[in-house]
């Protein structure tokens, strides 16, 4: 297949996943402010997509991790191709999608990587995989973002519950307002990235970018509208939730839970970790449970969302190396890959019309809840 079509529909694909980005991770900023009511559910994703927009013109560090660090450099250029770019990506979405479905609050972070690391195994072997990378910027940060946040959040829980009476708390939800719009920033300036990584990489392996360069400008503006216009659409199964789920946190603990969550990811994106906003948020939601006085975490809940992390990277990995297999008959393979996608798309699209969630019935079903508040004794009997 002709190169320059190849890199064209990679980078089709590539904007598809990263509005895919986008709805899937709106709940990360704007679940807790619209269960709190401190914003509208529509002027919530608004607020989101806007600055979701401007920060992806923030910084280019995650960018430079993905295009430049986690798939190796050999003495022919980067070990992957645009085709098993393709591939990659085709895993990160339909896995995307699934969970989306399932309205579970995976990563997209990490089924992007899983759908890369997948593709370039099969095609190139594990020796394209650099593990430091891999270590350092991926699987360290998953693991210690979540318990960073969340520690974050417990402390700033016990001091906003410390120094402020109850009636004094009213104003944590017009700060949500501002907390949970940095969450918003901070996530495009972490996550709009990884689409921008693998635009880049995607022009590297073909020869029309240099390698060690990061991101071209025109790349940096179409992935901040990607992500934006994902964000507006609105994400609602996964804000429904996540929502639902903190509705009995009270502002002052979204308060916390949001400035944990905004300053670990500014912090991760200034260094090049691609971690996940979604662990993220979660932890700092913990967090806040623990720091308050009459709430309880529901590990039960939370366990189930944590095994949701562990399998999102094999399991997007597994697809993508799938459609690495299938990509490598040739252009016929790549034909089927794209026939593929746009079924598996399609199909989830249609199943989900079955039971449509949008802002006007986000409270219609009860999911799992995370933190909830802990029922106080009647005294005399139950």
């Amino acid at each position: 297949m002709d190169i320059t079509l190849m890199v064209a529909l990679v980078i089709a694909l590539a904007l598809f996943f990263d509005f895919t980005n986008g709805f899937h991770d709106t709940a990360n900023a704007m679940a807790t402010p619209i269960a709190t009511g401190a914003l509208k559910p529509k002027t919530a994703v608004a607020l989101a997509a806007i600055l979701n927009l401007i920060g992806a013109f923030l910084s280019t560090e995650v960018a430079k991790t993905i295009s430049g660090g986690l798939i190796r450099e050999g003495d022919g250029g980067v070990q992957i191709t645009p085709t098993l770019i393709f591939a990659g990506l085709i895993g990160a979405i339909v896995w995307n999608l699934f969970t989306w479905l399932l309205g579970l609050p995976s990563s997209s972070s990490h089924a992007l990587f899983g759908g890369l690391i997948g593709a370039a195994v099969v095609g190139a072997g594990f020796g394209a995989i650099d593990p430091g990378v891999l270590l350092s910027k991926i699987v360290i940060p998953a693991v210690l973002a979540p318990l960073t946040a969340g520690f974050i959040a417990f402390v700033v829980t016990k001091i906003a519950y410390s120094i402020t009476r109850k009636r004094e708390r009213d104003g944590f939800k017009r700060g949500q307002i501002f907390t949970s719009s940095l969450v918003s920033l901070a996530h495009g300036t972490n996550d709009a990235q990884k689409t921008m990584g693998v635009i880049t990489l995607t022009l590297i392996a073909a020869g029309f970018q240099e390698g060690g360069t990061g991101p071209q400008l025109w790349v940096v503006v179409a992935c901040a509208i990607a992500i934006a216009a994902g964000t507006y659409s609105g994400g609602w199964r996964i804000i429904r939730t996540l929502g639902k789920g903190i509705t009995e946190v009270e502002p002052a603990q979204g308060f916390a839970a949001e400035s944990a969550t905004t300053a670990t990811i500014l912090a991760s994106s200034a260094s090049g970790f691609a971690l996940s906003t979604t662990q993220v948020a979660s932890g700092s939601v913990i967090g806040t449970g623990l720091g308050r006085k009459g709430a309880s975490v529901r590990w039960g809940t939370a366990g189930r969302i944590a095994i949701g992390w562990l399998i999102t990277i094999p399991s997007a990995g597994a697809i993508a190396a799938v459609m690495a297999l299938i990509a490598g008959l040739g252009p016929i393979g790549v034909v089927l890959d794209a026939a593929f996608a746009l079924a598996a798309i399609g199909g989830i699209f249609l199943y989900s019309r079955r039971d449509a969630v949008d802002h006007r019935n986000l409270d219609t079903v009860e999911p799992g809840m995370i933190v909830r508040p802990k029922r106080r004794k009647r005294k005399g009997g139950a």
